[in-house]
């Protein structure tokens, strides 16, 4: 995945899950509603948005929440 690939979260469509937590806690979160968020870059690790844990927290959303552009 190229640097600067952008994570974006269907909150709409977001069910509270977590996957995308448990497979990228380092990127994702979860708003005390329960619905995912991206963590800000700047609290998280260098590098850590284009691994291959965020592309498994995206196939493994059970919704397909998560786009990576």
């Amino acid at each position: 995945m190229d640097i600067g690939t952008r994570i974006e979260i269907d909150t709409d469509r977001c069910i509270g899950a977590a996957m995308c937590v448990l497979h990228a806690p380092a990127v994702f979160t979860q708003n005390d509603e329960g619905v995912a968020d991206v963590l800000p870059e700047e609290e998280r690790g260098e590098g850590a948005g284009n691994g291959p844990a965020v592309r498994e927290a995206a196939a493994t959303c059970p919704v397909q929440a998560i786009t990576l552009r």
